[in-house]
């Protein structure tokens, strides 16, 4: 059979997902729950390969567990408020166990196009050691998110630097930098939290603050920032609430400015809204840059062999570089859309209706809302598609000819 097509089709019997993340978890999971079956395509050898692979040891979650929690399924009552990283991997685990989601692994997307004369979805895929295969269906969910590629930045001489460059996806702790001066690249929870925990390895961090940013307390006598926040829009308008939290930020932080941070003019909560921008909750580092700790420098003009420029003249050394300079999509480069996704890969139409476009594609993932945002989605897409799979799968009075949905391989 595979040496008279290439590449070997598969049909599948539901939608296929694209992504084997949290957000490729919960519209499967809700799925199964409406009785309609899929299939999980997954470039890695295990779900949640950002989590599992590409985090560093320390992190756990920004926001209280109730906030990340995937649909039909609460965190194990003894885990803490912010839950740890391998806890986090453990609960996805039970979670995928639980809904008997099981992907089809190693399974890189190479192209997905909607056949207009068919009206089906042909998605090519690469395995390694194994033919090309093409799943076809009528249905395609796109659950890539916003995280699937590493963002490098094109800094004039970065790759003649001498020292070690890294992404903050292959950092796991500051363990091998102690005693080295290291340049953090990034001013985000990213950068804030490894900057802390090369501090807290002996290493001598330098963090870039190349743009204002919003750094909030993660707690307000004992409360979530983002608990509060949450409350407070139930009751008063967005820009109301954006002075609030700048208040509260100043009274618990203090005047940032004198450290190097400035705030934008913009609120958290609608720059959050308008551009994605997630403020930083601090977990510590604050502390560390007033005790000379952490230093704080602006933008890098240019790399050297043995040492950095920046955008104040100074000059300094360092022996390792950090790029925590954050994550895009990939749909672009596989996915040939039909107006539901932009040039940079994201939803055309901001959430909440950026979940749906057309001839059955789906996007879940993609909110710049978390894991909270991608639970919303993914509940609004397995409903609509149980609602479209119900009716198209009505037993008719017909005989004597199967409807092309039962076939599970075409060829």
């Amino acid at each position: 059979m595979d040496s008279l097509f290439s590449p070997r089709c598969v049909w599948v019997n539901g939608p296929i997902i694209v992504g084997a993340g949290p957000s490729g978890l919960a519209v499967a999971a809700c799925l199964r729950e409406q009785g309609v079956p899929f299939v999980v395509l997954e470039r890695e050898d295990c779900i949640a390969s950002l989590w599992q692979k590409r985090t560093y040891n320390r992190l756990k979650l920004h926001l209280p567990k109730q906030f990340c929690e995937l649909p039909r399924m609460h965190f194990p009552e003894d885990y803490p408020e912010y839950p740890t990283r391998r806890q986090f991997i453990d609960y996805l685990q039970d979670y995928a166990a639980r809904f008997e989601i099981k992907p089809e692994f190693n399974s890189t997307v190479l192209s997905a196009r909607y056949d207009e004369t068919s009206g089906l979805w042909r998605v090519r895929t690469s395995v390694p050691d194994a033919p090309e295969m093409e799943y076809i269906g009528r249905w395609l969910v796109v659950a890539t998110g916003e995280n699937a590629e590493n963002v490098k930045p094109d800094i004039p001489g970065l790759e003649d630097f001498a020292g070690e460059v890294t992404h903050v996806s292959d950092y796991k702790s500051g363990a091998k930098y102690r005693g080295k001066r290291v340049l953090v690249v990034g001013c985000g929870n990213s950068g804030m939290e490894v900057s802390l925990d090369l501090s807290d390895y002996g290493a001598h961090p330098a963090m870039v603050v190349r743009d204002a940013v919003h750094v909030l307390p993660r707690e307000v006598l004992g409360k979530s920032t983002f608990e509060l926040a949450v409350l407070l829009m139930r009751w008063l308008p967005l820009w109301v609430v954006d002075k609030i939290m700048v208040l509260v930020a100043w009274l618990v932080l203090g005047d940032l400015a004198k450290l190097g941070l400035r705030r934008p003019a913009t609120g958290p909560l609608e720059l959050k809204e308008t551009h994605g921008r997630t403020p930083v909750l601090d977990y510590g580092a604050l502390a560390r840059i007033r005790e000379g700790e952490i230093d704080v420098v602006p933008a890098v003009t240019r790399f050297n062999k043995s040492h950095v420029q920046l955008a104040d003249g100074r000059v300094l050394n360092f022996d390792a570089v950090i790029l925590a300079t954050g994550y895009r999509s990939n749909v672009p480069k596989w996915l040939q859309d039909n107006g539901l996704f932009n040039k940079d890969g994201y939803p055309n139409t901001a959430f909440p209706h950026g979940w749906k476009g057309q001839s059955g594609l789906y996007a879940v993932g993609f909110t710049k809302r978390g894991l909270s945002g991608a639970s919303a989605d993914a509940v609004r897409i397995a409903k609509d598609l149980g609602n479209v799979w119900r009716e198209e799968t009505k037993p008719t009075k017909r005989t004597g000819a199967c409807h092309r949905r039962c076939i599970s391989v075409v060829f």
